[in-house]
């Protein structure tokens, strides 16, 4: 199978949009609003309408199977209104993940948005999580290290107590977390490009250098995306941290936590890529009709058609068979029942 682990609904109706523009006027008038959750009436037709010409076209042009299916992440909006906004919010993005999950068993399976707020501590997270495992078969979550909106001034960094509630269930349930932001408030920082890529880079430096988290939760397992941010290319600096620092070696220290996908946009980007990061870590994925949609002109070919790049790659066909599909069923365990049930 080729198993594509970073996908979005970026393509939902404007019904939903709708109901963030509501909450938001709510917010205008009263910024402590206990808002109530409501019905967002969208059909099963308008699901399939906004899915086939777009996500499924595309896995079968491009000979993917199945992907790892998420809310909109420039939506997630952490930043917006109280825990009842992203309570509300977040429900609403996950059912419909379901809802699309269950329309096309073979093609999408649920990962969920959490409803992250500044201000709060991140319980409401695990029970949304819990929900959406337990419930509706989701595979795993999407975190966000800075749900301040690109001023990282409201949450202290990933190896801290304060996610441990989160950490703890993520464990129980045995399901990963990919790192990644929303869109940013702060005008220094693009939220696609600039934002996107400093946090995975500023993520990696959390988890690599703590010297508890994986010794408190040693099943943990994040994904950085977008192939590590900066990381890749700045390997030898990260090695050079850990002698200095007196921790383990990098590759021990990722081995069993740390992944990478492969949501990088240009050929030379791969190979530096699998030629760096040990193939073990590193899980396919193409964040297809997200960040970078066009063609790419010295190609020919959209920037985000991934599979192309690492079947380009020169390494084996086995290493590519642990890019494609078995790297993702070791990390996200709960894909393997998703995919037995629905042959």
């Amino acid at each position: 199978m080729i198993i594509d682990c970073h996908g979005h609904y970026t393509t939902a109706p404007k019904e939903l949009g709708e109901y963030r523009e509501q909450q938001k006027r709510e917010l205008a008038v009263d910024p402590l609003v206990e808002h109530v959750k409501g019905i967002i009436n969208i059909t099963d037709d308008q699901l399939r309408e906004s899915i086939e010409n777009n996500q499924l076209k595309l896995q079968r042009d491009r000979g993917t199977d199945l992907t790892l299916f998420s809310p909109r992440a420039s939506w997630m909006g952490h930043h917006i209104g109280n825990i009842t906004t992203s309570k509300n919010w977040s429900e609403h993005c996950n059912e419909l993940i379901h809802r699309i999950s269950d329309l096309y068993p073979k093609n999408f399976v649920g990962v969920a948005q959490l409803p992250q707020s500044p201000g709060y501590g991140i319980e409401t997270s695990a029970a949304e999580l819990e929900r959406c495992v337990k419930e509706y078969g989701f595979v795993g979550c999407n975190l966000n290290p800075d749900p301040s909106g690109g001023f990282w001034n409201d949450v202290p960094p990933l190896d801290d107590k304060y996610w441990y509630p989160l950490y703890e269930k993520m464990c129980e349930l045995q399901v990963p977390a990919m790192i990644h932001v929303s869109g940013s408030c702060n005008c220094a920082f693009h939220s696609t490009s600039s934002h996107y890529l400093g946090a995975d880079t500023t993520a990696f430096t959390q988890l690599m250098m703590s010297k508890t988290i994986f010794k408190e939760f040693p099943e943990l397992k994040f994904i950085i995306p977008h192939g590590g941010g900066a990381v890749p290319y700045h390997w030898g600096r990260f090695r050079g941290f850990t002698d200095m620092l007196g921790l383990d070696d990098l590759n021990s220290i990722i081995e069993n936590n740390i992944y990478f996908d492969t949501c990088v946009y240009h050929q030379e980007g791969i190979d530096l890529l699998v030629d760096v990061v040990p193939t073990e870590q590193i899980l396919f994925a193409s964040e297809m009709i997200g960040a970078v949609r066009g063609i790419d002109p010295q190609t020919g070919h959209y920037f985000d058609d991934t599979k192309r790049y690492i079947d380009g790659a020169k390494i084996s066909d086995a290493k590519k068979q642990m890019i494609f599909e078995d790297n993702i069923r070791k990390v996200f365990p709960r894909i393997n029942q998703h995919i037995e049930n629905n042959k």
